[in-house]
């Protein structure tokens, strides 16, 4: 990849630049990271704007369950238009369209007894590129599928509903009545994207891509690091700007999908003393307390002498045209 280039400032978000050479630096480090996998970014000028485009690793944060997209009964029910993966990339145009893939592969209905472990990946069509990605899958919740014990008996009648209502997608199952997921706390996908989308767009593609029917809306995306630090980022930024400036490293940071209403941003300076015990903290807390005592003594002595010295002036002044 050629670095090089004039010079030119390129938004990261809204009133925030950072010149062109400066963010290809970022990007080179990031790239010599990734070097030999599939996270590595690529970089082109469109009529004068530097263009970044890749996958970004997006964890899942969530603490409720989402739902997914219901379908008519009567059409055939296909997965999301990424791969044939839950956790592949997005096939995405020129200009951050989805571009559907040629090929996709169908859910398959899976009698529920035949199924020991529901949370293990399917071999098959989409095993080469979900290996590539090496990233965790969706997992399903509990829901009115698998609500009896397996030693339960069950009539034909129910077992042809449990038959016509649970579907498989690469190995991760849920009822099609109720379609609710609660992804593994952590766990990480990711979609493919450019830098020239902002944060709604990309919760919008991210949802798009596993048909999740909740509104875009009531997420947001983190910047969370390992120091306590979460940082939101806003509707006008980049996060595909804004990881390769927090740098390739996940042990680092990593970019989380949450809840807005359950999630409250946490600064630099009140992160670095969120994993300390409460007698240090406690500790902490009586030393500021002290100081701010020495300040407020410093500073009423101060103005006492400041305030005996205008009093004096002022019986001066009175006093001289007496003496006249």
């Amino acid at each position: 990849m050629d670095y090089g280039g004039g010079e030119y400032p390129v938004p990261c978000g809204k009133d925030k630049y950072i010149s062109k050479n400066e963010l290809l630096l970022h990007l080179k480090t990031y790239n010599i990271y990734y070097e030999g996998q599939n996270l590595q970014l690529r970089h082109r000028e469109e009529e004068g704007e530097l263009i970044v485009e890749g996958l970004l690793n997006i964890s899942w944060g969530l603490r409720r369950p989402i739902r997914l997209q219901m379908q008519d009964d009567n059409q055939r029910i296909r997965p999301p238009p990424s791969s044939s993966s839950w956790h592949s990339g997005c096939n995405l145009g020129a200009h951050g369209s989805v571009l559907k893939p040629s090929t996709l592969p169908d859910i398959q209905v899976t009698d529920a007894e035949a199924v020991p472990n529901t949370d293990a990946p399917r071999s098959g069509a989409g095993s080469t590129k979900s290996q590539a990605e090496e990233t965790p899958q969706l997992m399903r919740t509990r829901s009115d599928v698998g609500g009896r014990h397996r030693g339960s008996a069950r009539t034909p009648s129910e077992q042809r509903r449990i038959r016509r209502h649970r579907f498989s997608i690469n190995g991760h199952f849920y009822n099609h009545k109720t379609s609710v997921f609660t992804p593994a706390y952590g766990s990480i996908t990711n979609v493919r994207i450019n830098s020239t989308m902002t944060t709604p767009q990309v919760l919008k593609l991210l949802l798009n891509k596993f048909k999740i029917e909740n509104s875009a809306e009531e997420f947001a995306l983190y910047i969370v690091h390992t120091s306590g630090e979460k940082q939101k980022l806003r509707g006008s930024d980049y996060p595909l700007i804004a990881r390769i400036l927090q740098g390739p490293c996940e042990q680092v940071s990593k970019v989380f999908l949450m809840e807005k209403d359950q999630v409250e941003e946490v600064t630099y300076d009140v992160a670095q003393y969120i994993k300390f015990e409460m007698p240090i903290l406690r500790s902490f807390i009586q030393k500021l307390e002290e100081e701010e005592d020495r300040e407020v003594k410093k500073l009423m002595r101060k103005y006492s002498i400041l305030r005996l010295m205008i009093e004096q002036r002022l019986e001066e002044i009175s006093e001289g045209p007496t003496a006249m």
